[in-house]
């Protein structure tokens, strides 16, 4: 199957890519960024997803895997929901189109981060229920993830600080954050495994949102 994920350069993009591939789908990935993926089936392309012109030309997508994003930034509302919505239209309304996945955020549903990230990704959510209902005549699904701490490059600065790490720690019932590879398997199941479950946004962050919310930042 086709599947396209943008962001894939590095981070939960770059593992997803690289777990489909294990899986054997062709696999496309769109980054402003150049990527180090070595594999007969990986196309890599450089396009920035807020200007839709750049976009590339991708026919018969079956999968498709919102994760570009950006924290903190002049762009957040422009990248993460704006951009993701630009993707979103040009590849998933089709009649190839199996499944539509959005990388939110735990922030979607506390708030308790930046404000524009906050309101980028809550946008995320009511955009994937939109797009849930409109690929109901194709019969495909469509459901977003919202995880909260990922061990990725973007959260090192907190990662490295042992006193705000700990302060994270104490308000994380599980102690502990996902990686990066662990995000790829559920963006695996939900695509690519799951059939019957759409319109639904899963919270992945080890209790921190239910059991005790909390953020913590340089």
């Amino acid at each position: 199957m086709k599947v396209v994920v943008s962001g894939a350069s590095k981070g939960i993009g770059k593992a997803t890519a690289l777990l489909f591939l294990k899986h054997g789908h062709e696999v496309f990935g769109i980054d402003v960024l150049p990527s180090d993926i070595q594999d007969s089936l990986y196309t890599h392309f450089i396009a920035d997803i807020t200007k839709p012109d750049t976009l590339p030309q991708i026919d018969g997508v079956g999968i498709l895997i919102n994760n570009a994003g950006v924290q903190d930034s002049v762009d957040d509302i422009a990248v993460n929901l704006k951009g993701n919505m630009n993707v979103t239209e040009r590849y998933a309304f089709q009649s190839d189109i199996h499944s539509v996945l959005f990388i939110a955020s735990a922030s979607a549903h506390t708030g308790a981060e930046f404000p524009a990230y906050s309101a980028s990704k809550g946008g995320i959510l009511a955009y994937m229920k939109n797009t849930a209902l409109r690929l109901v005549p194709y019969g495909a699904t469509c459901n977003s993830l919202s995880p909260g701490g990922v061990t990725t490059e973007l959260n090192k600065p907190v990662m490295e600080d042992p006193k705000l790490w700990k302060q994270i720690m104490d308000v994380t019932p599980l102690k502990k954050w996902a990686s990066a590879q662990e995000i790829a398997q559920w963006c695996y199941f939900m695509t690519a495994v799951n059939t019957s479950c759409t319109g639904q946004d899963i919270l992945i962050d080890n209790g921190e949102k239910d059991l005790n919310s909390s953020f913590v930042w340089v």
